[in-house]
């Protein structure tokens, strides 16, 4: 790749109903998103900085886009880890595991979106 950079450059999550899902994201992690259609694809995109490297991503809802539990695992950053998993369940969405240490690497949580997407989160502390 010639430098050092994060891996991921890109994400989607799938979607079945675009308002409901972006409601949801919008709740618990303070996102601002706007629905985008083109093509007969809706698209809500996560806030992303220009230039930089590392994921950002989008929801989306079209025809092969299928909500799962069981498939990839998307991990958002959560500084505030126990105040995000307070508003999982009253923003829609379900605690799957509660925070659990990981060593040296912090904490994760997962968690089930209003779609059935299960996301992880992250936090160092």
């Amino acid at each position: 790749m010639g430098r050092e950079c994060n891996p991921v450059g890109w994400f989607e999550i799938p979607v079945e109903d675009m308002e409901r899902a972006c409601s949801f994201y919008r709740r618990v992690f303070s996102f601002s998103m706007e629905i985008q259609e083109q093509a007969g694809v809706q698209m809500a995109w996560f806030p992303m900085l220009g230039d930089e490297t590392g994921a950002a991503g989008s929801l989306v809802k079209a025809t092969d886009y299928v909500p799962s539990l069981q498939g990839v695992l998307v991990y958002f950053t959560a500084p505030d880890m126990e105040k995000i998993l307070g508003m999982i369940e009253g923003a829609g969405g379900k605690v799957l595991q509660g925070r659990t240490g990981i060593g040296r690497h912090g904490y994760v949580a997962f968690v089930s979106d209003t779609e059935g997407n299960r996301i992880g989160l992250h936090s160092r502390a």
